[in-house]
């Protein structure tokens, strides 16, 4: 017996880590999206529907926090990430533009625990009557905001830097405008807010504690998920590239990569549909400090890369199948245990 568990654990090595964590189900949401503590005892979320929720991750009381923006829920559209700093909360939604046009937007607002009352500080153009590939996460670093916008279904309008979709926003926190961003370096005919472009459905965003730098995650077509840098003035390729996926209808997109686009870190062929990422710093997990994680709708799964040698990344998956598709991950601000938005349900995960 006891060999047979050695062999099981060397050929299914996550049904190991699986045995070293609890999960604990904190409330139950509608279509949960975006999360952000806000302090050690409270988290903000989103749900696409529309709904704004503070929720006591101690106590489970849920707040719902009245709000003003201009939303369509359409397709994978709504109420979409949400992150707090500086006693300010960003937004990003499906802003409707009318006729069922709808741009990824971001918008800004004080911190009130009943009522937030948002102005626009960003808004993709065109607006695009579809429901697909909005995105979008946020991060910030250094005062400036970045955030990703997907190409909405468009395809090779993520190779047009006069649109948006497709592409790295970075704009100050305020809403102006770097002036040390492409456009005014090098890439003339680029939108000033545009950082980086070539890019299909990026739903992971997060700023490194380590390296200070940038990293995002791509959901592909049938195939051709990703996980990278995000690169000042670079191309990643969309949909000249296919990352090695293929449209839904079975034929190839494209090379994998090709000289003068950004090569990506890991790929994933078969897609496993990535969604959130985060930089793991923390006590709970200490041996994963550095290590990405990366969550996965179809695939339900967290994965680990330590990637801090780019010629020898190791991947392990840390769970699958447990708490169904995970939208978004947090670390705990004190503790590092690990909270996931995962079907409709906010979850804990903690060692045994």
């Amino acid at each position: 017996m006891k060999i047979l568990f050695i062999l099981l654990i060397f050929i299914f090595p996550n049904l190991a880590n699986a045995k070293n964590f609890n999960f604990k189900k904190i409330v139950d949401l509608k279509d949960p999206w975006g999360s952000t503590f806000i302090d050690k005892d409270n988290i903000l979320i989103t749900e696409k529907g529309g709904d704004i929720k503070l929720v006591n991750v101690d106590n489970k009381n849920i707040n719902l926090i009245n709000h003003n923006l201009n939303f369509l829920e359409h397709g994978q559209g709504g109420l979409l990430d949400i992150l707090f700093d500086k006693n300010f909360v960003y937004i990003t939604y499906a802003e409707n533009r009318g006729n069922w046009k709808t741009s990824t937007s971001i918008a800004k607002a004080n911190f009130d625990n009943k009522n937030l009352i948002f102005k626009n500080i960003f808004q993709a153009n065109p607006p695009i009557d579809s429901g697909y590939h909005f995105g979008s996460r946020l991060a910030i670093k250094d005062n400036f905001l970045f955030a990703s916008a997907g190409e909405r279904g468009q395809g090779m309008i993520a190779q047009d830097p006069t649109k948006h979709p497709g592409s790295i926003i970075r704009i100050n926190i305020d809403g102006s405008i770097p002036k040390d961003n492409p456009k005014f370096k090098g890439k003339p005919d680029w939108l000033p807010e545009i950082y980086q472009i070539g890019i299909r459905n990026p739903q992971g965003l997060t700023l490194s504690p380590f390296d200070k730098k940038i990293y995002m995650s791509n959901h592909g077509a049938k195939g051709g998920d990703w996980f990278g840098e995000v690169k000042k003035g670079e191309n990643y390729g969309w949909k000249i590239l296919g990352w090695g996926g293929k449209n839904y209808s079975g034929i190839p997109i494209g090379p994998k990569w090709k000289p003068g686009f950004t090569k990506a870190i890991q790929y994933w062929v078969p897609s496993i549909a990535t969604s959130a990422i985060t930089i793991y710093k923390g006590d709970e997990f200490n041996e994963w400090n550095g290590h990405a994680l990366i969550t996965s709708l179809k695939d339900q799964s967290l994965r680990k890369l330590i990637f801090n040698d780019l010629t020898n990344i190791k991947e392990d998956i840390i769970f699958k199948n447990k708490i169904g598709r995970i939208r978004d991950i947090q670390v705990h601000p004190d503790n590092g245990k690990i909270y996931f938005l995962a079907g409709d349900s906010l979850w804990l995960m903690e060692k045994s």
